[in-house]
């Protein structure tokens, strides 16, 4: 389980990636203190590179169950890998509730698993060609996630395109980076150096750093909508809940 040391002052008790992380997949801290939750939580859960529809200022998370329909269409068939990425979510995330469905008028998170080549015409026929490239000249990306939500915050809907024909590597870090996206830590910290949220860290699977954050996004204490002032409050109490370690 998750461990949230207030009195440490770093990232401590290092371990290697976990068994089936990609071939030279960097380690993982499984240790972290209040504020390094705190900051890393806030600099995650507000903003984000690409987001249609309403424009919330402050969190968003799904309130109804995520309903996760995978798209197989690249070359190098994957749907069955992403579909283990979802039920290690499902499993390790108090509070979330997911489920795979192949029906996709009741999906509300959309997987595209894609070749390279096809990346930008996805992206434009999802968003537009002006929003497509538009984000594509300001990130360059390999993957992206988009959501809609309400005003208050509320996730309706999340799109995700995933490149499934440049390797394990690029597969898997895709798959986690853009799946915590969608459910919610919707920002990057690229001067973070625990999150696979830092798009100069390739790390393919779900650290502990990430899974603590998110497991603080849907801590019932943090609600949809609630500014970064409000979440500033009730954080100290959800850190406090987070799970004893035992691994």
């Amino acid at each position: 389980m998750v461990i949230a040391d207030a009195a440490a002052f770093a990232a401590s008790g290092r371990r290697p990636a976990p068994a089936g992380a990609p071939a030279g997949a960097p380690g993982e801290y499984t240790q972290f203190s209040a504020a390094e939750l705190t900051r890393g939580f806030l600099a995650l859960a507000f903003g984000s590179d690409l987001r249609v529809g309403g424009k919330p200022r402050g969190i968003r998370k799904f309130v109804e169950p995520a309903r996760v329909i995978v798209l197989d269409q690249g070359s190098v068939p994957r749907a069955d890998a992403y579909k283990t990425v979802v039920r290690e979510f499902a499993a390790k995330i108090p509070h979330l509730t997911v489920a795979l469905t192949d029906d996709i008028e009741t999906a509300n998170i959309v997987v595209r698993l894609i070749d390279e080549k096809h990346f930008v015409l996805a992206m434009e026929q999802a968003f537009g060609k002006r929003v497509a490239r538009a984000f594509i000249a300001r990130t360059d990306p390999q993957c992206m996630t988009s959501i809609k939500s309400r005003q208050d915050g509320t996730i309706l809907r999340a799109d995700v395109f995933i490149i499934t024909d440049q390797g394990d590597d690029v597969f898997y870090d895709c798959a986690y980076h853009e799946t915590l996206h969608a459910f919610g830590l919707s920002n990057h910290a690229d001067r973070n150096p625990w999150t696979t949220l830092n798009q100069n860290r390739v790390v393919g699977y779900l650290s502990v750093y990430d899974r603590t954050l998110l497991t603080l996004l849907y801590n019932p204490r943090i609600r949809p909508g609630m500014t970064m002032a409000q979440v500033k409050r009730a954080l100290p109490a959800a850190i406090a809940d987070l799970p004893k370690p035992q691994d």
